[in-house]
């Protein structure tokens, strides 16, 4: 199964996705006039601090294609793509995740 988890399912991690919903959130985020997207992007263009975007290669949520053009949206951004990872890059294969954010860290 692909897809949010990658390689494997829900069930792989121990983890079920019912459940972590936050509606009320939800309903303010989506809600109309709460995000100006131009001025989003313009503050974006601005930001000078270096930017890591990790996107997973089976990544349904954020395709790596998608990752790559909010990295386009940074002046300073890298993007790091795992292979074989979905939505979670941590679970899939946390040694590959731990070695990318060490070394944009450093």
């Amino acid at each position: 199964m692909l897809g949010a988890y990658g390689k494997g399912g829900p069930e792989r991690f121990g983890r079920r996705r019912a459940g972590q919903r936050n509606d009320d959130a939800a309903a303010v985020y989506y809600s109309a006039g709460a995000v100006d997207p131009e001025a989003v992007r313009s503050a974006l263009g601005h930001l000078q601090a270096p930017v890591l975007l990790l996107a997973g290669e089976y990544d349904v949520g954020r395709p790596p294609k998608r990752a790559a053009e909010y990295a386009g949206l940074f002046p300073r951004a890298e993007l790091a793509v795992q292979p074989g990872a979905g939505h979670y890059p941590w679970l899939d294969d946390p040694e590959w995740f731990v070695e990318t954010m060490a070394g944009f860290l450093r």
